[in-house]
């Protein structure tokens, strides 16, 4: 799969329509990207869970293919392997409702 954007959302839904179980997949999967620092946890700027619509997600900005092409990789077979829909961008621009990390 190639990215045109700077962004890509891998959505909790499955091609079939089905939520993706468990129910914090969103949070677990951005978890194995984020970054430890200063005894503070925190989720990548690259990589974060957003929840829209009632759907658990993940947005991948497309320049962490630059920066850690096995990471990308990782997240785009993880979306194939589980046959989730993903997206290109997000439906809106951030604006403080996702539940993402400032």
């Amino acid at each position: 799969m190639q990215v045109d954007s700077n962004e890509f959302v891998i959505l909790g839904i499955t091609t079939e329509g089905k939520a993706f179980r468990p129910s914090d997949w969103a949070e677990r999967l951005a978890g194995v990207m984020s970054s430890f620092g200063g005894g503070r946890r925190g989720y990548s700027p690259y990589c974060f869970p957003i929840t829209s619509n009632n759907i658990k997600s993940v947005v991948v900005n497309a320049k962490l293919k630059e920066i850690e092409p096995m990471a990308y990789g990782f997240l785009l077979n993880f979306a194939r392997d589980n046959e989730l829909q993903v997206r290109h961008g997000r439906d809106h621009p951030r604006d403080g409702t996702d539940a993402s990390p400032d």
